[in-house]
This record gives structure tokens, sequence and C-alpha cells, in this order.
């Protein structure tokens, strides 16, 4: 069951857009739950400059299976030219909290 769930995660400059990322991918049945971490500061290039912004990370669970719609629907919904899309393998847990998200993350 492990192999078969990841951790999605994703970055954006709003608490209010990072809001509609999260809930929307879980009313959607793309994540089974997400996580929206406080606010951090990234300092990264970008087009030839250091910028420096602050961000809130989402943090999807998800089945693998799911996972190609969600990166879509994320790619889709977010407001920046290129997000932050990294996924994390889940490599053991809870076998209830895995099958959990198995299930909830599942097309309805």
């Amino acid at each position: 069951m492990a192999d078969e769930i990841v951790v999605a995660q994703t970055t954006i400059d709003d608490e209010d857009k990072a809001m509609v990322l999260a809930r929307g991918a879980v009313e959607n049945h793309l994540a089974a739950g997400a996580h929206i971490d406080p606010p951090l500061t990234a300092v990264y290039w970008w087009k030839g400059r250091i910028e420096t912004t602050r961000e809130w990370r989402i943090s999807y669970k998800t089945s693998s299976d799911r996972l190609p719609e969600l990166e879509t629907w994320v790619a889709q919904e977010h407001t920046y030219e290129v997000p932050e899309w990294v996924v994390l393998p889940i490599v053991g847990g809870s076998d209830a909290y895995l099958s959990w998200v198995a299930d909830e993350s599942t097309a309805k």
C-alpha cells in the first residue's frame, strides 16, 4: 500500500489562493487531504534576478493513480508561470491512514 501513496507539494504567494488550491483538490477527490504550512520565505533565481517571496506550501496526500490528474488541475488553477511541483514517495506508514488516503483520493 505504501508505494501507492505520495505527497505532492506546491507553493503560492497568497494564503487565500493556497486555500483555494487545497480545498479544490480535496473537493474534486484529487487528494484525500492537504496541509497548508504557515508562511515561509523563499529565495530563488527568477529571470536573472534573485527574488525573495513569502509563500505558503500546500502538501497533498494522494494516490499515485490520481497524481497525473492532480498535477494537471494544480497547473491549470495555479497563478505562477512555473509553479513548484514535487512529489515525495511514502515508504511506510499506518495501514489505516494509507488506506484512508487511497479511498478518499479515488474518483467519485
